[in-house]
């Protein structure tokens, strides 16, 4: 007995702490300091805030409005982004750890590491314990010089978030030379990274024409590979009506700016540049890890890489054609009043409940089970198969009224645990009687 109340007690200690763990939000904590207004402005318009909301453990280093207006002067967006992921710390670090490096110095992996835009380990940050008791921070350049200082703490979440002031920001030559979406012959990026199908059908459609008026607002494009055009099962494109084609391609891009680690925190329907109300030509997300893919209602395709992440423009690569299932899923028929069609399963029209003969009554002595009508086959890769990280099902024709929450799904894991935590009381309480 005693040791089944020793297994509860533990239990319920664990679950405890799964039910007190909360997502950080690092623009809602800046919120309250206006000293760091320009950079948590800059942390919301280049989305670097996503990434850093989605590591569990992560020390940002900010700056204040004084040294944030020096950095960004001359600077485009897309620079803007890298040096802010530069100050992002892929680690824990407290005043008191900083002061206690192992042999007095360390080098840590940044945000900027992740991007695959850095070279060697300079995404990486140089800590070193200095004379007097200041704390410097470099680029891993060898012989880079301290730039920033630790100034002072600004909010600590053992061992999950710490945010740190330091002076001044940590840059080396090189990491201001992302390509701008100003100056990018969008064809051109497509063709070098291997799209060049994807980029002669939009420019002899005159979709580029779409894309590029759409760029100053935002503008996110998935374009498929040239190995997706060739991929098997793929249905005859050249038999689409010039209309459908520009549907087709419209449909690949978004009317915002979503980069790869906001694509994860999306949920329920995506307009596209093809949307036309009602759910109809949108998209959605299923995210797992660090794996995003895009889900049509017929099929997924992964995100395979970004070609550009210039705020508000992104450009990435899929590993398949985007088909929309209101032009290849084979539903003809409308939908009823309030039901959009892209709620209706393409493959599988409402059974009709006077389709199935009465039962005759010769036939009351000798009654079977009646066998439930499959009227539609679940797809292999339904949503309702998708991982529990994934969004909401797409297609059932209720989304959540709640889509936009990024925290729903944090919300509904800590009320789960905070529910089983209580049930794991009772039975400690009244074990214990």
């Amino acid at each position: 007995m005693a040791a089944a109340h020793r297994l509860l007690f533990l239990l319920a200690l664990s679950l405890a702490a799964v039910a007190s763990t909360r997502a950080h939000n690092i623009t809602a904590i800046l919120d309250g300091y206006s000293e760091y207004s320009l950079y948590n402005s800059y942390l919301s318009q280049t989305k670097v805030c996503d990434e850093i909301n989605s590591r569990s453990t992560v020390t940002s280093l900010v700056l204040t409005n004084g040294a944030m207006s020096s950095l960004v002067s001359n600077l485009s967006l897309a620079d803007v982004k890298n040096a802010l992921r530069l100050l992002t710390l892929l680690d824990y670090y407290d005043p008191k750890k900083l002061h206690s490096l192992h042999g007095g110095s360390e080098l840590t992996t940044t945000l900027y590491q992740t991007t695959g835009d850095a070279s060697g380990d300079m995404g990486h940050v140089n800590i070193t314990n200095l004379r007097g008791g200041k704390v410097g921070f470099a680029s891993a350049q060898p012989g880079a010089k301290f730039q920033a200082t630790y100034t002072k703490s600004v909010k600590e979440e053992p061992y999950n978030l710490s945010v740190l002031e330091v002076s001044d920001p940590i840059t080396f030559p090189g990491l201001f030379s992302s390509p701008s979406a100003a100056s990018t012959n969008l064809t051109a990026l497509l063709e070098k990274a291997g799209c060049k199908r994807f980029a002669a059908l939009i420019v002899s459609s005159g979709v580029i024409k779409t894309y590029q008026a759409a760029m100053d607002k935002g503008l996110t494009l998935f374009a498929p590979n040239d190995d997706a055009f060739h991929a098997k099962g793929l249905p005859d494109l050249s038999k689409l009506t010039a209309a459908d084609l520009v549907t087709l391609l419209e449909y690949h891009a978004l009317p915002q700016y979503a980069p790869k680690a906001s694509l994860k925190t999306i949920k329920g329907g995506i307009p596209t540049l093809a949307s036309t109300g009602s759910g109809k030509y949108d998209l959605s997300v299923v995210a797992k890890g660090d794996d995003v893919s895009m889900d049509t209602g017929m099929d997924k395709s992964r995100v395979a890489s970004t070609l550009l992440d210039d705020t508000p423009v992104a450009v990435h690569t899929v590993d398949s054609v985007l088909l929309p299932r209101e032009l290849f899923g084979g539903a003809p028929s409308p939908a009823p009043a309030g039901e959009s069609a892209a709620d209706t399963p393409a493959s599988a029209p409402a059974p009709e409940a006077s389709s199935a003969p009465a039962p005759s009554p010769k036939h009351d002595k000798k009654k079977k089970k009646p066998k439930a009508k499959s009227h539609s086959p679940p797809a292999a890769d339904s949503p309702d198969m998708a991982p529990a990280d994934a969004p909401g099902p797409v297609g059932d024709g209720e989304p959540s009224d709640k889509d936009q929450d990024k925290n729903g799904g944090t919300a509904v894991g800590v009320s789960f645990a905070a529910t089983v935590v209580a049930s794991v009381a009772a039975l400690v309480g009244a074990s214990l009687l």
